[in-house]
């Protein structure tokens, strides 16, 4: 996956090439008025004020047909650097233009210019247009000016620029492949989910989305029951007090859902972390009792902004693999490494490969002494060494109250996730004044670690949906088998038989047996991505045999009855 943003040289050229898809909107639509066009991770884009004109799909050809003659004349780019004054004066037509440079502080703007076309930038750019002739415009779409839904929609294009023809057609070809990929599309189509507009934000999940949710959860707990947690259930509601005592009311108030009860105000939890607290506080500990790893499945809610909302993807609620574990200060490095090689194995069983960041303590606005945050972040870091993992240093990226670590999965198109968090924390315990007996029979306040492992169950899901392309492992597919008898009549008792069998062994299967041709039958088993194909006819029925053939595949295979049933269930105890 390409990161447009973060890669030096794509930046410089894409944002060239936004300036020439500008120039080229300007040839086409005179009157047309220019916001801002940056480089972003999936290449660039600009905002455009059109007047009455409005962009459609077959707009993007022509301004693509314009963009190459202006490449193939290949005018410099030239930088120029002019007085406020002279800035405000050369865009006095342009009223976008004159909010940014009313912005800017006195002294020298500097400007790009390309034949006649010129825009205020900072820069920089490549030498030439001629360096941005391998381009796409990918979509466009509206956009409020500054991004406040009070002001005026203007309309935003999209495109990608690299600098060898082959490198554009690779990222196409990928692009291509994640669109049907989407897990929104996908999700429709395979009955997993879907959205509501009487529940914006929040996800409905259907019967075959929930045999995934399911099995996902039944895994997490059996994972965790392996590794010592103790789970707890917190309410769904709480009173405003404690989201006091948390800092989440001074903090994150404009983010939660509030209700008054009985005269007081509550509200619907956006974070688990309080409940948790309250159930370790709710007993007497000692320091032989640590550490405490409870986990929770908490459902949360959190009023995101509209416009942000994607699928599975960006939610207003959804269920966090919270875990919290109180420890003692000399337990944070064997701790963190237990939890490094659990979480190594729990992505291992996705096919999904990850890196480590350390995220360490910010410059300025931090809780805690520095002699704390040093000994924290060593202990991370010393983690992962003795955890035999790879980690990079994110400086200054921690949050207020601790280092972390956060583990970014790749999934099969290269992309990358930040789903798994290891967070210290210093201010909570304190903050909810919570201690444990030490040996001396002094109180000591614990240390406080939150870690999630999906992150979001649902988010989770719609990354393994696009991970898999739909095509889900054998465990975790929604229907693992279906048994297709090649005749319809003939050969439906033995085919209802091998269902029976199947099904009396725990696997979700089903027959097909309708009056069409074995072909179609088949065809149609593909499309819905069901992992297992059973062909049964004459042979299969005489000899008490199957005939197995895997999605994605040509090549069958011909077992006997107890032969498949052992095969199929080895394959999901094991999780292959």
């Amino acid at each position: 996956m390409v990161d447009f943003k973060e890669d030096a040289k794509l930046s410089v050229l894409n944002h060239s090439c936004a300036h020439m898809m500008a120039q080229a909107v300007k040839r086409l639509y005179p009157k047309a008025q220019f916001w801002v066009g940056p480089v972003v991770s999936e290449g660039f884009y600009y905002d455009i004020d059109l007047g009455e004109d409005v962009i459609k799909d077959e707009d993007l050809e022509r301004i693509e047909k314009e963009m190459k003659k202006i490449a193939k004349d290949g005018k410099r780019i030239v930088r120029e650097e002019v007085s406020k004054e002279e800035a405000l004066a050369m865009f006095a037509h342009d009223h976008y233009k004159l909010e940014l440079i009313q912005g800017l502080e006195d002294g020298n703007i500097t400007i790009y210019r390309q034949g006649e076309f010129f825009d205020l930038c900072r820069g920089p750019h490549v030498e030439s247009v001629k360096l941005c002739k391998n381009f796409k415009l990918l979509k466009h779409s509206g956009a409020y000016w500054k991004g406040d839904a009070n002001n005026k929609m203007l309309q935003r294009i999209y495109g990608v620029c690299f600098e060898t023809k082959e490198d554009l057609e690779a990222h196409l070809h990928w692009l291509e492949e994640a669109k049907k990929r989407d897990h929104k599309k996908l999700g429709r189509e395979m009955g997993l989910f879907m959205m509501s507009e009487y529940a914006p934000g929040m996800p409905f999940f259907l019967p075959n989305g929930m045999i995934i949710r399911n099995i996902l959860e039944d895994f997490w707990y059996e994972e965790h029951t392996k590794e010592g947690y103790a789970f707890i259930k917190t309410p769904l509601m709480m009173s405003r007090e404690l989201w006091e005592t948390s800092g989440h009311w001074d903090n994150y108030a404009e983010n939660m859902y509030t209700s008054m009860v009985d005269d007081r105000e509550f509200a619907i939890k956006p974070m688990n972390c309080p409940g948790s607290l309250l159930v370790f506080k709710n007993g007497l500990h000692s320091y032989k009792d640590l550490p405490m790893r409870m986990g929770e499945l908490g459902q949360v809610h959190r009023h995101e902004a509209s416009g942000a909302l994607n699928g599975l993807f960006r939610v207003r609620t959804f269920t966090q693999d919270d875990a919290h574990i109180y420890m003692r200060p000399d337990q944070i490095e064997s701790e963190v490494v237990s939890l490094i090689r659990f979480i190594d194995r729990f992505y291992s069983i996705f096919g999904l490969s990850y890196e480590i960041e350390l995220s360490t303590r910010p410059e300025t606005k931090y809780i805690g002494s520095l002699e704390i945050w040093e000994k924290s972040e060593a202990a991370l870091a010393a983690a992962c060494e003795q955890a035999g993992k790879k980690y990079q240093v994110n400086p200054g990226d921690g949050a207020f109250y601790g280092p972390k670590l956060d583990f970014h999965i790749k999934d099969s198109l290269g992309r990358v996730w930040q789903c798994g968090t290891i967070q210290l924390d210093m201010n909570l315990p304190e903050r909810f004044d919570i201690t444990y007996v030490d040996k001396d029979g002094s109180r000591v306040r614990p240390v406080m670690l939150h870690r999630v492992i999906f992150g979001s169950i649902e988010r989770f899901i719609g990354i393994l949906i696009e991970h898999y392309a739909g095509h889900f492992p054998l465990w975790l597919a929604p229907q693992q088998i279906v048994v297709v008898p090649v005749h319809h009549e003939r050969h439906a008792d033995y085919a209802n038989r091998v269902n029976e069998e199947l099904c009396a062994h725990g696997l979700r299967c089903k027959v097909d047996a309708r009056n069409e041709k074995l072909g179609y039958r088949i065809r149609e088993a593909q499309m819905h991505k069901i992992p297992v194909e059973i062909v049964v006819g004459d042979g299969e029925a005489e000899n008490h045999t199957v005939t197995i053939r895997r999605a994605q595949s040509k090549d069958s295979v011909t077992l006997s009855l107890k032969e498949c049933v052992e095969q199929l269930c080895g394959e999901v105890e094991d999780k292959r």
